[in-house]
């Protein structure tokens, strides 16, 4: 099986959408699974200033990438994260995946989009 089970993204940040309404500044977390059974993986967001988020629990079918955008309202089922808000990210899955965490910025004139794949245990 390729992957890992645990992955930590500890710089997270919902940016603002931004002007351009084709290019929306945004914030994701993808996961791959490239195995041949199915992931049940639990997402926990770390706060600043609270107790981390019970873990919502998404999946991720065998051979298939879910790509969860922080700032959709079904994205974190429900799990609201203010705009600008520092956070970090917890997973940990059923099986093995390979992750990333992506944010688009469109809040100083060109974009920017940084991409990370995190720590992983």
């Amino acid at each position: 099986m390729y992957g890992k089970k645990d992955w930590f993204f500890p710089d997270a940040e919902l940016p603002p959408r931004g002007s351009n309404p084709d290019l929306p500044g945004h914030e994701s977390i993808i996961m791959l699974n490239p195995n041949g059974e199915d992931a049940e993986v639990d997402i926990v967001l770390h706060w600043t200033d609270r107790a981390p988020s019970e873990p919502i629990r998404v999946r991720v079918g065998a051979g298939l990438v879910n790509c969860v955008r922080c700032m959709e309202p079904d994205g974190l089922l429900g799990v609201k994260v203010a705009v600008g808000e520092q956070y970090a990210i917890a997973l940990h899955s059923s099986v093995p995946i390979v992750a990333q965490y992506g944010r688009l910025d469109m809040r100083s004139g060109p974009m920017a989009f940084y991409t990370t794949p995190g720590y992983c245990e």
